[in-house]
């Protein structure tokens, strides 16, 4: 049996409710493959279900020993509890139907690890492995690089296309050989500007504005295209008074006050304009007596604000205009 007609089949033995829930975290494709391989099995033996369900098992087993430990501490683990055979026998057909991703190593370790171990990487080895770990990570990762690599790494990510199997490979041998024989053979899509924007987008303020400004002198195309798909704290003025109020409500007068300190007049008017006379007397009042506060704190009261407002969009409750081809459908 082929992957699809396994899937099929586990799907059928596992039910509509578990079923349903797994075809969640597949894409269109794959449920209509799927669904066409359901709807072609007339039976299934109990034999045939029962194979399938160890098989299964024992792929789930293999992947979470791998994620604790790596490829030679699966095969121990397997080989002790399953004997040799059986465990290579795993191991293999894991390597051969299950991806496991790319600097796997890098997503278990803490980030101030990753910078130590790949700092003095080229900014293209750097950009490839910050492509693979989740933005969040890599945002940190990015934050705690030298100046000098910060910009030019976010750059290598926004106009990164394809990168060949054999280059990942080469790179992994260097930096982890367990995981290099799990690479996959098709070329890999990795980075690209959506990738750089959702990094800068868990960067803190300072290092966001650093790069931004080094791009848009060395690269002002790309950084009006990585601009248009991030909303930063002067952007507050794109926004309807409607957005305005409610992220309002979600901030802490006090931080908003520090926030405030920093910000473009064209800004504070607009909050401002957007609050009761008496909320924005007080906060005055808060700016006027808190005196000089670090760039540092204005900058991260900032970002808090802006994190605020994305979340708010992922929700739906407010909209922000990314220039050029945002369609509303009402």
């Amino acid at each position: 049996m082929n992957g699809k007609q396994k899937a099929a089949i586990l799907l059928i033995t596992l039910g509509p409710e578990y079923s349903a829930k797994m075809f969640k975290y597949l894409s269109e494709e794959e449920i209509e493959e799927i669904t066409l391989e359901i709807a072609n099995m007339k039976k299934v033996e109990s034999e045939v279900k029962e194979k399938i369900l160890q098989e299964f098992y024992e792929v789930c087993l293999a992947q979470e020993v791998i994620s604790e430990g790596g490829i030679g501490y699966a095969k121990d683990v397997l080989e002790k509890a399953l004997g040799h055979d059986k465990a290579i026998e795993i191991i293999n057909r894991l390597t051969a139907s299950l991806q496991v991703k790319p600097f796997d190593f890098a997503r278990k370790a803490d980030p101030s690890q990753i910078v130590n171990f790949i700092q003095n990487e080229h900014p293209q080895t750097i950009a490839l492995i910050l492509s693979y770990l989740d933005s969040e990570k890599s945002g940190q990762i990015l934050s705690s690089l030298s100046h000098d690599k910060q910009s030019e790494v976010a750059r290598r990510i926004a106009t990164m296309d394809r990168t060949y199997p054999e280059v990942i490979k080469e790179i992994e041998l260097v930096l982890e050989n367990k995981l290099s024989n799990l690479v996959t053979e098709d070329h890999t899509i990795v980075g690209g500007v959506q990738s750089i924007v959702d990094i800068l987008n868990s960067v803190d303020r300072g290092t966001e504005k650093y790069i931004m400004e080094d791009l848009e002198m060395s690269d002002p195309e790309l950084a009006e295209d990585i601009k248009k798909r991030m909303f930063v704290f002067e952007d507050i003025i794109t926004l309807d008074n409607v957005s305005i109020q409610r992220f309002i409500r979600e901030i802490d007068n006090n931080e908003l006050a520090v926030a405030l300190k920093g910000a473009t007049q064209e800004v504070a008017e607009l909050i401002f304009s957007n609050m009761s006379k008496r909320l924005a007397d007080m906060i005055k009042e808060d700016m006027e007596f808190m005196g000089p506060v670090r760039l540092k704190d204005v900058e991260e009261a900032q970002q808090k604000i802006v994190n605020n407002i994305r979340k708010l969009e992922e929700s739906g409750e407010i909209i922000i205009s990314r220039g050029g081809g945002d369609e509303l459908i009402v």
